[in-house]
């Protein structure tokens, strides 16, 4: 579906405790590249939000508990742009 995180798509989440905001794009473990915002499907993140929907509720282990975010916006997702061959 057009509406759900799929590997190369690039969401905004909101931190739900300080309100801040991020921007990622869920790509395969070779592409990674965190200067660029480019998080491993294989990284708590990655694996947290894949097959999430705007409005969705996310959470992953960091080093102090857990986070937890929302997911604000889907920015782009290849299936809903007509780019099957990422």
């Amino acid at each position: 579906p057009q509406d759900v995180i799929t590997m190369n798509s690039r969401v905004r989440l909101k931190e739900l405790k300080s309100a801040a905001e991020m921007e990622i794009t869920i790509v395969y473990p070779k592409d990674a590249d965190v200067a660029n915002r480019k998080v491993s499907v294989l990284a708590p993140v990655g694996t947290a939000v894949l097959g999430c929907k705007v409005g969705d509720e996310v959470k992953w282990p960091v080093a102090k508990g857990d986070m937890t975010y929302k997911v604000e916006k889907i920015i782009y997702q290849p299936e809903a742009a007509g780019d099957m061959n990422l």
